[in-house]
């Protein structure tokens, strides 16, 4: 073994260490290895950075403002109302419906870009029914790669099919991962509804309570908001009826801040100064009315239906604002700032010295440390945090539907990308990264807002880790690990040589990917099969299901590391949970290939 190989296979047992137990950040020990093989001259200058620009973090980065794009657009948020109509807030059956949505996702394209497009609707639901997010984004990752064993699809499936080609033998169909794959989604499946499930009970001191209820309800229970929240109905004799908002001058004839509307029996909330008012309708309102005010005016009192009426949902929210130091608006009244008319958000209460402010706000001067609670259209609150430098947004709902006009082109788009990256007719890389520009360019969001999304901690992660599996290339790390294996298994039966194979890919792939390892380990499986007179589709059949062997760590593959943080999930979570599913899923490849390829 050579010295390069040497210190190779040493900075491997280093940085394993350190991400077991947790010393460093894993993409500080990332930079770490590149900085090592970099100045050592294991990994030469023109390729030590080359993880930065490889296909891997491009499609990371793509598939990450992709799901950027279809939240704030809603379409995550009706991909979410169709996975909570089957798990109907059950947490056992949302559990499940995220282990099966994942599963048939991957089943027609990469294993990424499915956890990119329902982690998005799976943290909603997190959100909406306060289930922990790690108790569903592990099952989702696995519930991807379980899939993605089932099809032709999988980029590692891909490779081994097309080395049989090349040996001259019958590529895969689409099928025929299917007999085998699709065991492995049901029992992987039943492992994690049960003891995957204990597995994960642990509790994370470490993640927030709030981080699983919606930002609008904490604010309204926070702010008191449902006291002062009311519906008035107009009579047909009013003066208020047959006139907008604007007209009829609601907030100063009533004292009441208008919050939402009911007319024709359609709700519109935080309606603008121009809605209609019919004679009938029913509006919502904030603060307390005045009977006789509202007696003048032929308002009444409407309670009938006992509920709280609705005020937010995802296009209309809630948000809490500081007033910043030195800034320009202390002392003036939200009355002189015009700020309903300049902003298009109703001011709801004030929080002032540990208690929230309902009535006469609107004439009360603003002082430095005031916290406003302010309800708007999700892109106005979001505009308020960019062009107001005098408040600082604390928190934005990250269910809310900025752009609601661009669901459907953002919907078509991402379909688009996703055929085409399934169908191969480009590279995937280049598939999703010109997706993700078209997004761009039809503006369902902005460059800011896709800085803002990525995981840039993903991103650096993955193109530090990149040089690694080029060291263990060049060095002969890898020739001498394979040439070590065929002195193994000479002469064994076909069974253990295939067992041979899976651990060998499990090992590989923790730090060079499926794909790379199916390139390494495919000919080389293929050759032993041809010396010792095995099938050389079931053997590689054994090496492209055990290149998906990527549950026992997150830096094994992408979409384990894409859940890492909204889960807060670490390296022991994956060993922990991952270690009897791979021991499961092995055993099960081994039966397939006894039963179904004739091992």
């Amino acid at each position: 073994m050579s010295p390069e190989a040497i210190v190779t296979l040493l900075l491997i047992l280093a940085a394993g260490i350190i991400l077991i137990t947790e010393r460093l950040r894993a993409d500080l020990v990332a930079l770490l290895v590149l900085s090592v093989l970099g100045l050592t001259g294991i990994v030469g200058p023109d390729e030590i950075f080359s993880g930065f620009s490889g296909s891997v973090v491009i499609t990371t980065l793509s598939i990450t403002i992709i799901s950027v794009a279809l939240r704030q657009t809603g379409v995550s948020l009706l991909l979410s109302r169709v996975l909570d109509w089957f798990a109907k807030g059950n947490e056992t059956r949302l559990v499940l419906i995220t282990i099966l949505a994942a599963a048939v996702l991957s089943l027609f394209m990469v294993n990424i870009a499915a956890v990119g497009v329902l982690m998005p609707a799976v943290m909603a639901l997190s959100r909406k029914w306060q289930i922990r997010p790690y108790k569903l984004l592990l099952p989702q990752a696995y519930g991807t790669t379980l899939g993605g064993m089932a099809t032709l699809l999988t980029t590692a499936n891909i490779v081994v099919s097309a080395s049989l080609l090349e040996a001259g033998y019958q590529p895969y169909s689409l099928l025929d991962f299917l007999p085998i794959g699709g065991m492995l989604v049901l029992a992987g499946t039943l492992y994690l509804m049960t003891i995957g499930r204990r597995l994960l009970r642990e509790e994370r001191t470490s993640e927030p309570e709030k981080a699983t209820q919606r930002l609008g309800t904490r604010l309204a229970t926070l702010y008191q908001l449902t006291r002062q929240l009311n519906v008035v109905r107009v009579l047909p004799d009013s003066p208020l009826a047959n006139r907008s908002l604007a007209e009829g001058e609601w907030s100063t004839r009533t004292g009441l801040m208008v919050v939402g509307l009911v007319s024709n029996g359609t709700t519109h909330l935080a309606p603008r100064g121009t809605a209609y008012i019919h004679p009938g309708d029913r509006v919502v309102v904030h603060g307390e009315p005045d009977p006789e005010r509202l007696a003048a005016l032929k308002l009444v009192v409407d309670d009938s239906s006992g509920q709280i009426p609705q005020f937010i949902d995802e296009t209309v929210v809630l948000a809490e604002v500081v007033v910043a130091p030195h800034a320009s608006i202390i002392g003036r009244t939200l009355r002189d700032l015009r700020f309903r008319e300049k902003h298009s958000i109703n001011v709801l209460a004030i929080w002032r010295e540990g208690k929230p402010i309902h009535s006469g706000i609107a004439d009360l001067p603003l002082e430095f440390g005031d916290a406003l609670l302010v309800q708007g259209r999700a892109g106005s609150v979001h505009a308020l945090h960019h062009n107001e430098p005098d408040l600082i947004l604390l928190e934005e709902d990250p269910d809310a539907v900025l752009n609601p006009g661009k669901t459907t082109i953002t919907l078509l788009i991402t379909l688009v990308t996703l055929i085409v990256a399934a169908t191969r007719l480009i590279p995937v890389a280049q598939a999703v990264f010109f997706g993700a520009v078209l997004l761009l360019l039809v503006r369902s969001l902005s460059m800011n807002e896709a800085y803002r999304g990525v995981e840039w901690r993903v991103v650096f992660l993955l193109a530090g880790m990149w040089p690694l599996s080029i060291a263990i290339r060049t060095t002969g790390l890898a020739d001498q690990a394979v040439t070590t294996l065929m002195s193994l298994i000479g002469g064994a039966s076909p069974l253990l040589v295939a067992l041979v194979f899976l651990l060998t890919c499990l090992a590989v792939v923790q730090f060079m990917g499926g794909q790379i390892a199916s390139l390494i380990l495919a000919p080389v499986a293929i050759s032993a099969a041809e010396a010792l007179g095995i099938d050389p589709r079931g053997m590689g059949m054994a090496v492209a299901l055990g290149c998906s062997l990527t549950f026992l760590t997150p830096f094994s593959h992408p979409s384990n590391l894409l859940v890492v943080s909204a889960g807060g999930y670490t390296v022991k979570d994956f060993l922990r949970v991952g270690a009897p599913l791979t021991l499961i899923v092995i055993a099960l490849i081994l039966a397939g290939l006894v039963v179904f390829w004739g091992f």
